[in-house]
């Protein structure tokens, strides 16, 4: 189940406030300029689908959301658990940073916690299927997969050669809870 835990920077153990709802969900992070959706599609991916098979079946809401926001590259990011060779990029995702351009994740499958320093607060975004996040272009964040990752993504981007990740040097992110499995 999606969730947002909204924690005071002061206070990373304990959560001011726990939101499962997905109503109340969207309402708080449109309110920090956060999207937050949910594409309810009947969309059958089987386990090691390639990159084209899992854009060809949400390739209507991927159109819409491209269109809707000038985005003009779409590809696949899948992480498992089992390959070591990720473990590198993985742990660079748990150091705070920030993108030039909106930051656009479409989870497939499995889930990941995207962690949102705004301000004195931390917006902790549980992403399960089928839920969108758009991260806003400068909005410093990381991102925890877990101790055992994995997640199929759809990525969109405004730029053909995508974004690159600039750490703000912040040690934050060491401070506030892991997603655990």
């Amino acid at each position: 189940m999606s969730s947002l835990s909204v924690y005071h920077v002061s206070s990373p153990e304990i959560p001011n406030k726990v939101l499962t709802h997905f109503e109340d969900i969207v309402a708080t992070l449109a309110e920090q300029g956060v999207r937050f959706d949910r594409w309810n599609v009947a969309a059958n991916i089987q386990s090691g689908a390639s990159e084209e098979e899992i854009i060809a079946a949400y390739q209507v809401q991927i159109d819409g959301v491209m269109t809707e926001r000038g985005y003009v590259a779409v590809d696949v990011v899948s992480v498992r658990s089992d390959h070591s060779e990720q473990a590198e990029p993985q742990a660079e995702w748990l150091d705070e940073y920030r993108h030039s351009q909106d930051e656009v994740r479409f989870f497939v499958s499995g889930r990941g916690l995207f962690n949102l320093h705004i301000g004195d607060y931390v917006f902790a975004v549980l992403c399960e299927r089928n839920d969108l996040i758009t991260v806003p272009a400068g909005m410093p964040h990381w991102f925890d997969g877990g101790e055992r990752p994995y997640f199929v993504s759809i990525r969109l981007s405004g730029d053909l050669q995508g974004s690159v990740a600039e750490l703000t040097g912040n040690d934050i992110a060491r401070r506030f809870p892991r997603l655990e499995d």
